[in-house]
């Protein structure tokens, strides 16, 4: 819905909810007046029909000369006199049908006044009661006439709001539109300011995009400055003053084939690539020469930690990636947690906003490993690490570990996942998660894929990061999504991509699977990792409204990095978290940790969301979990 329609449904509702309360508080103490009205009446005819019948003579004809006088006015329904023993001694009754106001208005509003009634005496005796009900037609043309007003007034009031409405709505649209045409044309490539509105919010933004079209403008004529310079320096980066990509592709081979090390052992090493993410939010932030000066002192310590041994390599492949050569290290995975520590603390304090700044990929090579295989499966493992989380890192054993892997290109893989759709070698590998009773609340599913006929079974792990790659989750995913219908196992927790969360022509075939299915959705538990979730916000907010109402749950995994974002998940009505297993780990010996967990599980209890822990090892884990509050757990260390 456009923002013009979202303003006018906004004019139209509050316009409809004042008139409507209005109407109803005026109707209701105007019906509340006319009541009390005609009660009083009532009592002060009633008491001055008893006084003039109390002083004359109580024959019946006399008595019903006094009642008629009164009666034949037209303003009365009902006058009785009812003797001691309960007697009607006189009665007038008026069986009128109001034409004051229509039938509906009062049925819909009707007038009840309470009777008057006075004591008729005869020589200081009771001769009854006098009891006389006013008839309601003229209040009720009253309170008719009021309503008719009310209307008149409510629509002249609507018509002025439609008028201010269309000129505030006509105020806000010229300056937009002058915002839409300044977009235009920075896609265009050309540099357009525009004068600031008078409205505040507007003026703002203009301000703030008139900003940014000066430093686009400054920003292209720096890039055009940094291209001459690159071309005068062939083979260094000018602003790092690290190898550029060609040196590197250059020299890489002699960096894999250097023989044998000093000691006698076959040379082998670690290649790293690092990539910052999303470098032009941080030149937003910090501004060219803040940038530079953040890619400057990355050079440095990369030039630093290369200077350390002679056979070192660190370069810089393009804006955001480097990679370095590290030969005869044995932790790469501590080496790796070091360098992201060091990269990390680099960022200025007053840039602390940007938490996730960089990942890292590595992978293991031996002696004479070919450097096209060795940097696609750096490119493979620095694709799992950007799926992990905020500044994570991850490391490939090496190229033997897998040989499929290791061969296999991408257009290899982009034939595997077609074969594997076709013939349907996907299965889903089932663990069961238990509530503090022990009582099952569903399976866990792990997808396998068999790239070969007849091959062995690889993990998510090896092939997930890849089909992002080739843009092929959404299949995946829906293939998963098949075999866990098709399954008898109960309830069934399937993991999906974010990249399909973002994919709405997938989530759309998602959608209409699920569909054909209601009664089996009710036992699909659909989650999506915490990284992907928080950086496709949006997205997964949609995912989460669609998907619930066809009766699936919706939970996040891998929940712990973004808890500072915890209150974005207060109105997506999520129904599980899963605790992400660094967490998790070694829980009954972490007593900071143990503070975390207890008070993230409170505050997802408040909100009506379920909390399960993920890779629980052992026993003594298990019931630290429980007494925390966890409401289910799955891992190795769960009977």
């Amino acid at each position: 819905m456009s923002l013009f329609r979202q303003l006018w449904l906004a004019v139209i509702l509050v316009t409809l909810t004042s008139f409507i309360g209005s109407f109803a508080v005026s109707m209701q103490s105007t019906r509340s007046y006319l009541e009390q009205q005609l009660h009083r009446k009532n009592i002060d005819s009633a008491n001055s029909l008893a006084l003039s019948i109390s002083q004359l003579s109580k024959d019946p004809i006399t008595i019903g000369l006094q009642i008629t006088a009164l009666f034949d006015s037209g303003q009365y329904e009902t006058i009785s006199i009812i003797s001691p023993d309960g007697k009607v001694v006189a009665e007038r009754v008026q069986n009128r049908v109001s034409d004051a106001a229509p039938e509906w208005f009062i049925d819909l509003f009707p007038i009840h006044a309470e009777a008057g009634r006075a004591q008729i005496s005869d020589n200081w005796m009771q001769f009854g009661v006098v009891k006389v009900v006013s008839h309601p037609h003229l209040a009720q043309q009253a309170l008719w006439e009021q309503t008719e007003t009310l209307i008149v007034w409510f629509l002249i009031a609507g018509a002025l709001s439609g008028l201010i409405g269309m000129l505030i709505l006509h105020s806000i649209k010229r300056p937009l539109a002058a915002m839409v045409g300044q977009a235009e044309a920075i896609t265009e490539r050309r540099f357009l300011t525009i004068s600031e509105p008078r409205i505040p919010e507007l003026r703002s933004i203009a301000r703030a995009i008139n900003d940014l079209v000066r430093r686009l403008h400054n920003r292209f004529i720096e890039e055009t400055s940094q291209l001459e310079a690159l071309h005068k320096q062939i083979h260094h980066d000018p602003v790092t003053g690290l190898a550029n990509r060609d040196y590197f592709m250059n020299h890489l081979p002699d960096a894999l084939n250097t023989g044998e090390t000093a000691s006698g052992d076959i040379q082998s090493g670690i290649l790293l690539i690092i990539r910052l993410n999303d470098l032009a939010e941080i030149n937003r932030k910090l501004g060219h020469t803040g940038t530079n000066n953040l890619l400057c002192q990355i050079g440095t310590l990369m030039a630093n930690v290369a200077s350390e041994a002679p056979d070192r390599l660190a370069a810089r492949l393009n804006g955001s990636d480097f990679v370095l050569v590290i030969p005869n290290i044995d932790d790469a995975g501590k080496f790796a947690n070091q360098l992201t520590m060091e990269l990390t603390a680099l960022l200025p304090q007053a840039d602390s906003e940007t938490a996730d700044f960089c990942h890292i990929g590595a992978i293991h090579y031996q002696h004479g490993d070919k450097p096209d295989e060795i940097l696609a499966s750096a490119d493979n493992a620095l694709a799992t690490a950007e799926r992990k989380g905020i500044n994570a890192w991850h490391v490939i054993a090496g190229q033997a570990s897998n040989s499929l892997l290791s061969s296999a290109n991408i257009s290899d893989w982009r034939h595997i996942f077609s074969d594997a759709l076709n013939e349907d070698r996907f299965k889903l590998m089932l663990q069961p998660v238990v509530d503090p009773a022990g009582a099952q609340l569903h399976q866990e599913a792990v997808i396998r894929l068999q790239a070969q006929r007849d091959g062995d079974w690889l993990a998510a792990s090896d092939f997930i990061a890849i089909a992002a790659r080739l843009n092929l989750t959404g299949p995946v995913d829906l293939n998963a999504i098949r075999h866990a219908l098709r399954s008898q196992a109960g309830e069934i927790a399937v993991g999906l991509s974010i990249e399909t969360i973002t994919d709405w022509g997938f989530r759309n075939q998602l959608a209409h699977l699920l569909r054909q299915y209601p009664q089996l959705c009710r036992r699909l538990w659909l989650e999506v990792p915490e990284y992907g979730a928080f950086r496709e916000f949006e997205a997964f907010r949609d995912f989460c409204h669609t998907f619930k109402e066809l009766g699936c749950r919706i939970g996040i995994e891998h929940f712990g990095h973004h808890f500072g974002e915890f209150q974005k998940l207060t109105d997506l009505g999520l129904d599980y978290l899963k605790i992400d297993a660094s967490f998790v780990r070694g829980i009954n010996q972490k007593k900071n940790n143990q503070k975390f967990l207890k008070g993230l599980c409170s505050l997802a209890h408040s909100i009506g969301i379920i909390v399960i822990a993920v890779a629980v090892q052992s026993e003594a884990e298990q019931k630290a979990l429980i007494k925390l509050g966890f409401d289910g757990l799955t891992g190795p260390g769960v009977k």
